[in-house]
């Protein structure tokens, strides 16, 4: 039993990481093709997805802190 809380930190930053993943990919692919349809906006469509990136970033960062301070003071 004592390995179950190792498993489920596993799977809590496994989870954590595999989400991140897919919305910063989703988030980079909508402004990869906001710029091929309008290369003259590049500068504000990159300005705009900076910060939600970053933000998502941290998210999986905290996620996975939280989740080994969680397996270290077991």
């Amino acid at each position: 039993m004592e390995v179950l809380h190792y498993f489920g930190a596993a799977l809590g930053i496994g989870l954590c990481v595999i989400g991140a993943g897919i919305g910063i990919g989703k988030l980079a692919a909508a402004a990869g093709e906001s710029v091929a349809r309008q290369p003259e906006a590049a500068d504000k469509i990159t300005g705009a997805v900076n910060l939600p990136l970053f933000l998502l970033e941290g998210v999986a960062i905290l996620g996975e802190v939280f989740t080994l301070l969680i397996v270290l003071m077991k």
